[in-house]
C-alpha cells in the first residue's frame, strides 16, 4: 500500500485579511482591560490599563504597525466613555495616557494623530500638572522629528503662555522652534514666536539681536514679513 501524506500549505501573515487583525487587536485590548480590573454591578470608572510592550503589540498584531497605531488611538480616545459613566480626561492616569501615546508614535512615526491628541485634547484639561506633562511629551517628541512635528509644539507655545501663564516655558518651546535647521516649509510666524515672547518680557536687547539675525538668515522670504521685521528693528533701535 502506498502511504498517503497530507501536506499543509502555509500562508504568509501578510495574506491574513485586515479585518481579522482588527478583531484580534480589539480582543487583545479588551482582555487587558477585563483581566486587569473586576467589573462591578454598579457603573464605576475602570482605570486606564498599562499598555503592553511594543514588541508584544507587534507580535499580536502581526506587524500591521500603521493599523495598530490607529487602533490604539481610537481605543484610547474612546476610553473615557464607559458603560453607564463618562470619565473626565483629568481623572485619567496621564502617565499611562502618555505611554499609550508613545506606543502609537513608536508603531507609526509618521502619524500626527498622537501628538494632535496630546496637544489639542489631553493638554486642554483644566489641570496645570497634566497640561505640563502633555506639553513636555510633545516637546520631547518634537525634538526627534522637528520637520514634521512643529505644529504641535507651536500650539504648545500658545498654551504655555496663555493657559499656564508660564512665559519661560513658552520661550523654551519657541526657541526650539526657531532652531529648526530647515525652515523652508515652516510659516514665518512660527519662527517669530520667540521674538514676540521676549518682547513681552521686555528683553529688548535680545529682541534686537534675534530680529536682526532672522533678517540676515534668509529664513524669511515673504516681502511683507521682511518689511514688518525691518520696521520692528528700526523701532527697537530708537528705544533705549
Amino acid at each position: 500500500m502506498k502511504a498517503l501524506f497530507l501536506t499543509r500549505v502555509s500562508r504568509p501573515v501578510s495574506e491574513v485579511p485586515r479585518w481579522i487583525v482588527w478583531l484580534l487587536f480589539i480582543g487583545f485590548i479588551s482582555q487587558i482591560t477585563f483581566h486587569a480590573y473586576r467589573l462591578n454591578v454598579e457603573p464605576s470608572a475602570t482605570p486606564l490599563p498599562h499598555p503592553p510592550s511594543v514588541s508584544a503589540i507587534k507580535i499580536f498584531g502581526m506587524n500591521e504597525n500603521v493599523l495598530l497605531s490607529r487602533l490604539i488611538m481610537l481605543w484610547l480616545q474612546s476610553f473615557d466613555n464607559q458603560p453607564g459613566i463618562s470619565i473626565p480626561f483629568k481623572q485619567l492616569s496621564y502617565d499611562r495616557v502618555q505611554l499609550w501615546l508613545d506606543r502609537a508614535i513608536t508603531l507609526d512615526e509618521k502619524s500626527q494623530y498622537p501628538l494632535l491628541a496630546a496637544s489639542r485634547i489631553y493638554a486642554e484639561v483644566s489641570d496645570p500638572a497634566r497640561q505640563r506633562q502633555m506639553l513636555e511629551f510633545v516637546y520631547e517628541q518634537f525634538l526627534q522629528d522637528p520637520q514634521r512635528r512643529w505644529p504641535w509644539l507651536a500650539h504648545g507655545v500658545i498654551l504655555a503662555k496663555h493657559r499656564l501663564g508660564d512665559t519661560p516655558l513658552a520661550l523654551k518651546y519657541a526657541h526650539a522652534l526657531a532652531d529648526i535647521p530647515d525652515t523652508s516649509h515652516i510659516p514665518a510666524w512660527v519662527l517669530q514666536m520667540e521674538i514676540f515672547i521676549l518682547e513681552d518680557m521686555n528683553e529688548l536687547d535680545a529682541v534686537r539681536v534675534l530680529t536682526g539675525g532672522l533678517l540676515s538668515s534668509g529664513k524669511i522670504t515673504d516681502q511683507h514679513e521682511l518689511q514688518f521685521l525691518e520696521k520692528k528693528l528700526q523701532k527697537l533701535s530708537q528705544v533705549e
